[in-house]
């Protein structure tokens, strides 16, 4: 397995922009995501046909706009690159349009009391900071995945990045204040980050099954003590059983494919 090779290889990432983006169209699209201004909508249909063709040859046949609404999961709206045409063909298409904006139904979602329910006005907002990537399910089909914020008519947060961004542009803002102060003149932007360690359990499915607080909360509430008291051990390491190895190896390759920073994982059974 060469990991460089992998490494990102399902990534919209900046050096695929530099190959196939013309280089005034790849310097605007910087320039609006180091100074958060707006996105020209010529540039944005050049980047969506960019974009689209890259996604078509590794696979792909539909978008999405991809968010993070207050169910505690993602949502997706998928649509298909097809258009038909006079001929009574298809074309394959992706405007910058309907790169920069989706209005997915959003009846169903939780409106934080920011609207009637009957009221599906929720609109996906692309969030060019973050870069589009591609996803496959389990019967192979490949889909865009875009990072968007999700928000309503009146530009309230209905999910958890658009805090998020606002939160980030705060934080930026003031730092700079602060900069500026202590004699910093130059600095024209500064980036808060979550840190890369997260830790997770694998569960056996027939054991999950059992457990309500798992099944309903998604993490445990309640529970028994160790079967053995560890207090003065040196370590609680045991082998790692060859199926979870697997699905390890699995997950690796998937994250690497990501530019997921979580790659680089360690793995470990505990006693």
């Amino acid at each position: 397995m060469d990991v460089t090779k992998i490494f990102g290889s399902n990534v919209f990432n900046e050096d695929v922009m530099k190959k196939r983006l013309p280089k005034d169209t790849y310097k605007l699209l910087k320039k609006t995501i180091d100074k958060e201004i707006p996105l020209p909508a010529e540039v944005a249909d050049v980047v969506a046909n960019a974009m689209k063709d890259w996604a078509i040859e590794k696979g792909a046949t539909h978008y999405t706009h991809w968010f993070q609404p207050l169910t505690g999961s993602t949502a997706e709206k998928h649509d298909s690159f097809i258009s038909p045409n006079e001929q009574g063909g298809v074309v394959m298409e992706f405007s910058g349009k309907q790169l920069v904006k989706g209005e997915p139904d959003a009846s169903s979602l939780p409106s934080g009391g920011l609207r009637a329910t009957f009221e599906a006005r929720g609109y996906t907002a692309w969030d060019c900071t973050s870069p589009a990537f591609l996803k496959e399910d389990a019967a192979g089909g490949v889909t865009l995945c875009i990072p968007t914020a999700f928000c309503s008519y009146t530009g309230g947060a209905l999910d958890k990045k658009t805090p998020l961004l606002r939160s980030m542009a705060a934080v930026s803002k003031q730092a700079l204040r602060v900069l500026r102060a202590l004699g910093n003149k130059t600095a024209k932007k500064v980036t808060s980050t979550v840190g890369a360690e997260q830790e997770y359990f694998l569960v056996d499915k027939k054991y999950f099954t059992e457990r309500l607080d798992l099944i309903v909360a998604g993490r445990t509430l309640f529970g028994a003590p160790a079967p053995k008291g560890q207090e003065m051990e040196d370590h609680y390491f045991g082998q790692i059983k060859d199926r979870v190895a697997d699905f390890m190896k699995d997950l690796d390759i998937l994250l690497k494919s990501l530019s997921n920073s979580s790659s680089k994982n360690i793995c470990h059974k505990h006693l």
